[in-house]
């Protein structure tokens, strides 16, 4: 076995020494039992469970953007009511801290596994803070990433969990190597924050041994087992000089005979800010409002709220700002809120925009201080509502918007029903958004976080990008833009595909700006559109990209 191949998530060449992350935690015996005294069982695991949410939310803090909100996330789990409750009577019933919280824990993670979709996919996180609470308790150290490594290394792992990324620098890890997971999982979206080579729905990854060389390409996909030299260096060579092209394209995105396509940044708070800027970002296409919110148990303030807009506008002056309003419910409760009726499908139930119809003060706080932020501020905001799937909806939404002093009111388009009827939602709103993760997790009732249907989640299929050019031209016909701000966007073969289909501007990572803006200046628009054509006539993800390459020309000179 020298070479393995998986989905390239995160582009470049990233070499170093393998190193095999192993969660193995002990299961505690099935008839461990405390010594008699309940009470002090009680405290030891309570003390556990903190301590655990705690470093959780610490993580957190130093990470910043999505990885704060997947780890407040977690931190809710170690702190939820019910649980503490469930392992509580389980020790009073003799079982010792450990053995209560393997079992208090199985019953929720049935309960997760039952419900699926985004629930379902929550069962690794969930699985991970019963091993922490569980270390906690025996004493045992956890299995994490290297500390203090002399060089870089290549972080190999059959999935990896949120809080041994989150923290990760491209200074100490090489690339990402994954046996499970796929596009839009949480390993690949923060390989890309990080600029970080990524490959995952990598079959026999997890077999490698720790301490083989390992090359890893997160363009092709390719992992290679101690490569040679030669091998090591003609990869370097290629990235590097590639690396050198995309860097040389500056200013606005445009194609190459000066049609604008606006290249935006996806961010999580003001702490990425810096990076948008750094890679060129015009703007930002998508700014994520639920740090604010998840983890907490109470509401921010206005205040508190206004002052996290204001930072992000100002540093955007005169450029365009989308923000989303909170996008909880499913897989991001509110700890705040009183926990909703009973849903057999949480993913699609109360979630998104929905949510706003139980809480009308959540969405009305929101635009508050966001309108308040934007006086105070000359970039161009737009602000735009998830989950929504009906022309009513988007007119209630476009209603709230100018009630609060917001003209420009959009919605995401994440939904099929919004995709096909795309002209009806377009009559009441300023702009349109695509969430290609979400459209495409709908559209083919494939979760996006299972690894096992990577390739119905892949963005070059072409039902999606029939969805994609419906709701384009659904906009076009009202005169509204239509962005995209799904990780499609960050592909940069994709990209042009996206403007062939009528997409008008591209919000992405920031890491992933410069390689999209150099393929699109390689390519007219009229390419773009060739390729957008010949993408949709295809049968299969494959098919759209071979299709697509072909009316690309560009993209030989850039080894893409």
């Amino acid at each position: 076995m020298s070479r393995l191949a998986g989905v390239g998530v995160s582009p470049g060449v990233g070499f170093g020494t393998g190193y095999v992350l192993a969660h193995e935690i002990p299961v505690p015996a099935p008839g461990s039992r405390h010594g008699g005294d309940a009470g002090t069982e009680r405290s030891r695991a309570e003390d556990a469970l903190e301590q655990v949410a705690a470093d959780l939310e610490e993580r957190g803090a130093r990470a910043g953007g999505e990885g704060q909100q997947v780890l407040n996330a977690q931190a809710m789990m170690a702190r939820d009511p019910g649980l503490a409750e469930e392992v509580a009577e389980l020790i009073a019933e003799g079982r010792s801290a450990s053995r209560a919280v393997y079992e208090g824990f199985g019953r929720y993670r049935e309960i997760l596994v039952d419900a699926g979709g985004y629930l379902g996919a929550r069962v690794a996180d969930l699985d991970d803070v019963r091993d922490r609470v569980i270390a906690v308790l025996e004493g045992v150290a956890l299995p994490g990433v290297p500390v203090g490594a002399a060089e870089p290394y290549v972080l190999v792992a059959r999935d990896l969990a949120p809080a041994d990324t989150a923290l990760l620098s491209p200074g100490v890890v090489a690339a990402f190597v994954t046996e499970e997971g796929g596009p839009t999982s949480h390993t690949a979206i923060i390989a890309r924050t990080l600029g970080v080579p990524a490959v995952v729905a990598c079959p026999g990854a997890a077999s490698i041994p720790t301490g083989t060389p390992v090359l890893v390409d997160g363009t092709s996909g390719l992992v290679r087992l101690s490569p040679s030299g030669e091998e090591v260096d003609i990869a370097r060579k290629a990235a590097a000089a590639r690396a050198v092209v995309l860097a040389a394209g500056t200013g606005p995105g445009a194609t190459a005979d000066g049609h604008a396509v606006p290249l935006l940044a996806n961010i999580g708070g003001p702490g990425e800010v810096d990076a948008a800027l750094e890679h060129g970002a015009e703007g930002v296409g998508l700014y994520r409002t639920e740090f604010l919110f998840l983890g907490r148990k109470e509401a921010p303030s206005p205040q508190e709220q206004e002052a996290a807009y204001l930072e992000v506008l100002r540093a955007f002056p005169g450029g365009q700002v989308v923000v989303r309003t909170l996008d909880a419910g499913a897989d991001k409760p509110l700890a705040f809120l009183p926990p909703a009726g009973e849903e057999p499908n949480p993913a699609l139930g109360e979630r998104g925009s929905r949510l706003f119809r139980i809480h009308p003060e959540l969405m009305t706080g929101q635009l508050t201080a966001l309108a308040r932020a934007a006086s105070q501020a000359s970039a161009r905001v737009r602000v735009m509502a998830p989950m929504v799937a009906t022309a009513e909806e988007a007119a209630r939404f476009a209603a709230a918007c100018r009630e609060a002093g917001l003209p420009s009111a959009g919605v995401m388009i994440e939904i099929p029903s919004a995709a096909l009827r795309a002209s009806d939602l377009a009559a009441e709103v300023a702009f349109f958004s695509i969430g290609t993760n979400d459209l495409a997790q709908y559209a083919f009732a494939a979760d996006r976080q299972v690894g096992a249907l990577t390739t119905l989640q892949d963005a070059w299929q072409p039902a999606l990008l029939d969805l994609v050019a419906m709701a384009a031209a659904g906009a076009a016909r009202h005169g509204r833009p239509c962005g995209v701000c799904g990780e499609a966007a960050a592909d940069p073969v994709l990209a042009c595909v996206l403007v062939g289909l009528g997409v008008t501007s591209l919000s992405m990572a920031p890491p992933s700006l410069p390689a999209v803006r150099a393929v699109l200046a390689r390519h007219t628009q009229q390419q773009c559109v060739l390729a957008g054509q010949a993408a949709r006539r295809a049968v299969s993800p494959a098919q759209a990209r071979a299709a697509a390459r072909e009316h690309l020309p560009g993209l030989t000179d850039l080894a893409l």
